[in-house]
């Protein structure tokens, strides 16, 4: 239905009388064509038609944030950015710009330029969900633990039923060590959402931690039913079943996680580790020399004494 609400509006103004396309001199009916061509994927049009309505009024601050958000699709982040502080030296209390802006300073992992954003949003709205969550988030990140803890614990005052704040809350106790703590985390995201496949490949670690590796290997293999394409999940049971010693299993697993990721640096790392603990000396120095070059710190001493035990084995 929705979509076909939006087949109708672009149409309207590209197809219909001179009459009705001359209101695309509005800088609304641009804004609006924009945005119909944004829900449907289209972002260089969508960009197209934001632009020309700011053309036509500078002033609307709708339309930066709405190109804003084009661009963050696009990955274009400054862009992204210099839109939304636009909107909001236009309206300073544009509290989505506040909130969408810091989560692009997140994703550029510009953690306190992100914090200062949504600390401005909470100003403004003190129940703002998403300020508090993604908040948290960027404190995490800098290994803030407790503040990140308190605040996705005031976004579940907030809503009990908020199952990301649940997960994000137990990867911050995890990281704190307090695995008891992140397990009921976890369940309660996964009474919420019980399809929560990061969710469940959190708990694995989790209770990887704790010893407790068959469950670990069942929380991995439900993530992986649940998105079969979770390359992480299957590089964590392939780490799980190392430690249980099941070193084929263990290959076989990060093997497919690196099908579906061919960068992935962490994997390639892990499966060297394994082929080590084979002494598969030659086939672990290529992963380990892989890894690193996919900037994966490796221990110099690991890396020399690797190379020396591959030699002797050739």
């Amino acid at each position: 239905m929705a979509e076909e609400k939006e087949k109708e509006i672009i149409g309207y103004f590209t197809d219909a009388s001179g009459q009705k396309q001359a209101e695309l001199r509005d800088a609304e009916a641009y804004n609006n064509r924009g945005l119909a061509y944004f829900h449907k994927g289209q972002y260089d049009q969508a960009i197209l038609d934001f632009t020309k309505a700011l053309e036509i009024n500078p002033k609307y601050e709708e339309v930066y944030y709405n190109r804003g958000n084009v661009y963050d699709e696009k990955g274009q982040l400054d862009q992204a950015i210099s839109d939304f502080t636009k909107a909001l030296e236009i309206n300073p209390r544009y509290i989505e710009a506040y909130t969408n802006r810091g989560f692009v300073y997140l994703k550029k992992n510009q953690l306190d330029q992100a914090i200062s954003d949504f600390t401005k949003a909470l100003e403004i709205n003190q129940s703002s969900l998403e300020a508090y969550n993604d908040r948290g988030i960027a404190y995490a990140k800098k290994g803030q633990n407790d503040q990140a803890i308190s605040d996705f614990t005031k976004v579940l005052e907030i809503n009990p039923r908020y199952a990301e704040a649940y997960n994000n809350r137990g990867l911050a106790y995890s990281h704190k060590g307090q695995y008891d703590q992140a397990i009921s985390d976890f369940n309660k995201a996964l009474e919420i959402n019980p399809r929560d496949a990061e969710a469940y490949n959190n708990r694995g670690l989790a209770k990887s931690e704790k010893g407790q590796l068959d469950q670990a290997v069942s929380d991995f293999s439900k993530a992986l039913e649940i998105n079969p394409g979770y390359a992480e999940a299957y590089t964590n049971r392939g780490i799980t079943h190392a430690k249980k010693d099941q070193y084929d299993q263990a290959i076989l697993d990060i093997t497919k996680a690196l099908e579906i990721n061919p960068g992935y640096a962490a994997a390639y790392y892990n499966r060297g580790l394994t082929y080590y603990l084979k002494r598969e000396y030659e086939k672990s120095l290529k992963d380990i020399e892989k890894a690193q070059s996919l900037a994966c710190q490796i221990n110099p001493k690991f890396l020399e004494e690797l190379r020396k035990a591959s030699k002797r084995k050739s």
